[in-house]
């Protein structure tokens, strides 16, 4: 019979955490790209801005909180999963310059 080792548990721990921050990720930025997007139509968009950030930062940081369970490490692994999505989202959707009003004269 093959044991596995006591490290390899912890990597698929950890390594289920990083997802967790990725979920967390892909739904920060995902839900940001989509307020964004509908901006130019909404009457006040300063208002559906506020509202967008207040609920996706609340859920996140819930998030966050809920997969650390008081341990600094899980959430620095969070974190890492996190950060990844907003690289890939930069990478994808940065230069997107449409949106930016652009210098007259």
């Amino acid at each position: 019979m093959i044991e596995s080792s006591p490290g390899m548990g912890t990597l698929l721990y950890f390594s289920l955490v990083i997802l967790c921050g990725t979920v967390l990720g892909l739904f920060y930025f995902g839900t940001l790209w989509i307020t964004v997007r509908y901006l130019p139509r909404l009457r006040k968009p300063e208002i559906v801005l506020a509202v967008s950030f207040v609920a996706r930062t609340a859920i996140t940081v819930i998030g966050f909180y809920v997969v650390m369970e008081g341990q600094w490490m899980r959430l620095l692994a969070c974190m890492v999963g996190f950060i990844l999505v907003q690289v890939l989202f930069v990478c994808r959707f940065g230069s997107q310059t449409r949106f930016l009003p652009t210098k007259s004269g």
